[in-house]
């Protein structure tokens, strides 16, 4: 079932995977100039919180997590960023370190670009300054609604609202009618939504209950987004 019309996913969404999408060949040859491509294994850090960037990732294939630790080493995910999608890149544009740090949710091929290709393509080409531009308002602005959404609703809230996010970026090859698989681990589920891993088991088995999901091991599987997005809800 697509959720377009009774859901506002861009607001939840960054759109980073657009950026390269039809980008002038001549731009896109002078960014991949030297690009190498690598493989990460699930949980296999792609880059550290507080380390200076030497150039920017493109998620080839994968999911990847963007997070932060506490003064505890807790974890909290604020982004999972799918295939298409860049890292890495604000960094480099504020001239400083990296804020957050990321890591493969599962097994991923990652390119890098260089920060020297990247600067140059972007002091050359109009088209990928635009688009980095807007994009960078983009995300303040998902970002912005993630931070409201901590404040202002229930952990119950806030797992229906994230299982109706990630269903999104699981879709593989979606055809209407096919179940949609999020395979994430419930630590991890927990740190995207906030809350203890105990808090989420429990109410993934109410949600069970009530015929909302189904549980394969680690993955879930949503049969009534629907009822999740009234859950959720979001105004």
């Amino acid at each position: 079932m697509s959720i377009k019309g009774i859901f506002p996913i861009d607001k939840w969404d960054f759109k980073s995977n657009s950026v390269l999408a039809d980008l002038p060949a001549d731009d896109l040859e002078l960014l991949m100039a030297n690009k190498s491509e690598q493989v990460y294994k699930k949980g296999e850090i792609i880059f550290r919180e507080g380390a200076y960037p030497s150039g920017i990732f493109y998620i080839v294939d994968g999911k990847v997590k963007k997070y932060k630790l506490d003064n505890d080493a807790k974890e909290q995910i604020i982004y999972v960023a799918n295939k298409g999608e860049l890292l890495g890149y604000h960094a480099i544009l504020s001239e400083d370190r990296y804020p957050d740090s990321a890591a493969a949710l599962e097994e991923s091929r990652i390119a890098f670009i260089p920060r020297e290709d990247f600067l140059d393509t972007l002091n050359y080409s109009k088209v990928l300054s635009r688009r980095l531009l807007k994009n960078l308002s983009h995300e303040f602005a998902v970002l912005a609604n993630s931070v409201s959404m901590f404040a202002q609703k229930s952990v119950r809230e806030r797992l229906a609202l994230q299982l109706i996010v990630l269903r999104e970026k699981y879709k593989i090859n979606f055809q209407p009618g096919m179940p949609v698989e999020i395979n994430m681990s419930r630590d991890d589920l927990a740190s995207l939504v906030g809350t203890a891993r105990e808090n989420v088991v429990r109410i993934l088995s109410e949600f069970k209950e009530n015929k909302i999901l189904e549980t394969k091991g680690r993955k879930i599987i949503v049969n009534n987004v629907d009822t999740l997005i009234k859950i959720a809800n979001y105004k």
